[in-house]
């Protein structure tokens, strides 16, 4: 949105003069009878500054951070090598289900928070509205998470006070995401190269040394899938129940990681040629999660061995990451230094992309009138500014720092997004399947009419909400085991469960929402705006373009 009457392109490749002041403050178009056609009003406000490169970069590492970088040494030392690969390539099938229906959803429809608005329309609006709002909370966590992670990185060449770098680095994130948000798309496609330059060099480097490139010149191969074993017996606990558990406890670093990989539509409004770039960015999250994290936790447990200390000693930094650790076993002395200074830029990308796609969550929300209406006021270069500065209050969660280890700080809001995001998961799958039968039972056919229709379904996402309810009902299972009661794990782990329960059923009490029937969901509304604005045709690759396999 711009003030005066310039122009703005919106995603149906139509233009509409832009409105004065924010949405707040300003009179809608009239209703028309399907609330479908009323809702796209709201791209008038906001700009669509996110090109095609921009969203497959974001996508493809975006959220790539320390849960990745740091959190799966704590996995590595939990479960072992094998188990810490089964929990994480187990997790990251049901994450690529997710991403498979958000893409399919969002490429039908692509408005301001993403897939907190799809449960609106092919669910029931107070399954929206305890979604939203627990995506409000996740974020509202994870921010500060990335941002004590990102401090304490620095602490590896710094002794200043980690309070120091949360406020600058805090500071930053709120400065890049009040200006255009082209400025956050370019931050990001930067940060994410660099990201995947890493992996890249990291995963080489542990070839090199499996293999008996280092200085030390001694191969490993697999010796350390055979000594300590492929498996820890968690928490002393004998035999195969033992080995069982430490595998199963992988699931909460794995969530962590993946978390937000199904975030590429919460932009959508300000994306250009959504129905394109949405379905493009989910197409390619298979090979995304088997090339950086599959294949990156495999080489982590070729290199390193189990009961390594350096992994049972968290600290926070990257003396912690296994990576690091491969390289001063293996005699190399300069990689520390580098793979540091890549993960704290991942930190602080991975909260710089919690901070956009919390503030469309709450954006997305206060349109709907499921949040105050204050959040529904944008700036002059079309940012939810309000929406942005909630969470910016929320940054000071980081200074909990200051009076407590940064590493159990970070570990316990670690395991409050890892939760948060599986409900999140459930809430999407759930709504993709209701969208798949609703189509079935009007007769309408997924792959003629929908912009696109992602394949194996229904079956991948009834997978995808059976590991998801599974893994929700026992992710604080060891704190039933006799000795090992834990409150902080036992909250974390099902705090979420009745903090749904009760905004679902309140917002459902409060304004006597219900269930739509799947013979009433407006599919067809949605189909004919889809129909009556196609986007303009993909401009093909030539020459060299042809070969950029990332973005184009």
């Amino acid at each position: 949105m711009v003030r005066g009457q310039e122009i703005v392109v919106v995603d149906m490749g139509e233009k509409i003069p832009a409105i004065s002041g924010s949405p707040s403050h300003c009179e809608h178009a009239a209703f028309t009878e399907s609330r479908a056609v009323e809702n796209f009003e709201e791209l008038k406000y906001v700009r669509q500054g996110l090109k095609q490169r921009h969203i497959q970069m974001i996508a493809l590492a975006g959220t790539i951070g320390t849960g990745l970088f740091l959190g799966l040494g704590q996995a590595l030392a939990k479960a072992g090598p094998l188990g810490t690969f089964l929990g994480y390539s187990i997790t990251g099938s049901v994450a690529c289900a997710v991403v498979m229906a958000v893409g399919e959803m969002g490429a039908l429809l692509p408005l301001s928070g993403g897939y907190v608005r799809y449960s609106e329309y092919f669910f029931d609006r107070s399954a929206s509205f305890a979604q939203g709002w627990n995506m409000v909370y996740s974020y509202l966590v994870a921010i500060p998470a990335e941002l004590v992670a990102a401090a304490v990185l620095v602490e590896f060449w710094s002794s200043l006070n980690p309070a120091v770098w949360i406020t600058v680095f805090g500071s930053i994130m709120l400065i890049s995401t009040l200006v255009f948000v082209r400025v956050y798309g370019e931050l990001e496609f930067a940060f994410a190269l660099l990201k995947i330059a890493l992996i890249i060099g990291i995963n080489i480097l542990a070839l090199v040394i499996t293999c008996g490139g280092g200085p030390s010149g001694e191969s490993i191969g697999f010796r350390y899938w055979r000594e300590p074993g492929p498996f820890v017996q968690f928490l002393g606990i004998p035999g195969a129940t033992g080995r069982f558990a430490g595998f199963w406890t992988t699931f909460t670093n794995a969530l962590y990681a993946y978390a937000s990989i199904e975030s590429i539509s919460l932009a959508a409004a300000e994306t250009r040629h959504p129905r394109r770039a949405i379905p493009m960015a989910a197409k390619r999250i298979f090979a995304r999660v088997l090339l950086f994290y599959v294949l990156t936790i495999f080489m982590v447990g070729l290199v390193v061995p189990s009961n390594d200390p350096d992994l049972l000693h968290s600290n926070g930094n990257a003396s912690q990451s296994p990576f690091v650790i491969a390289a001063r076993r293996a005699g190399i002395k300069v990689v520390p230094s580098i793979i540091n200074a890549v993960v704290l830029t991942s930190a602080w990308s991975a909260g710089n992309s919690g901070l956009l796609g919390g503030s469309r969550v709450l954006y997305g929300l206060a349109l709907h009138e499921n949040a105050p209406q204050i959040f529904r006021r944008v700036n002059r270069f079309g940012i939810p500014y309000v929406a942005v500065g909630l969470f910016g209050l929320f940054m000071g969660l980081g200074y909990m720092t200051l009076s407590r280890s940064a590493s159990v700080v970070f570990g316990w809001l670690l395991d409050l997004v890892a939760i948060a995001t599986l409900v999140n998961w459930i809430i999407i799958t759930t709504t993709f399947l209701r969208l798949f039968y609703a189509m079935k039972k009007q007769n309408i056919d997924r792959h003629d009419r929908l912009p696109w229709a992602s394949p194996f379904q229904p079956y991948l996402s009834w997978y995808a909400l059976a590991m998801q309810l599974l893994i929700l009902l026992t992710g604080g299972y060891t704190t039933f085991i006799k000795g090992h009661w834990d409150a902080e794990v036992f909250v974390a782990a099902y705090l979420n469960v009745p903090l749904v329960l009760v905004l679902y059923f309140g917002h459902k009490f409060v304004m006597k929402t219900k269930i739509i029937p799947l013979a009433e969901v407006q599919i067809a509304d949605l189909l004919a705006i889809y129909e009556a604005h196609p986007e303009p045709p993909a401009v093909r690759k030539k020459g060299l373009a042809r070969l950029n396999f990332l973005w184009g």
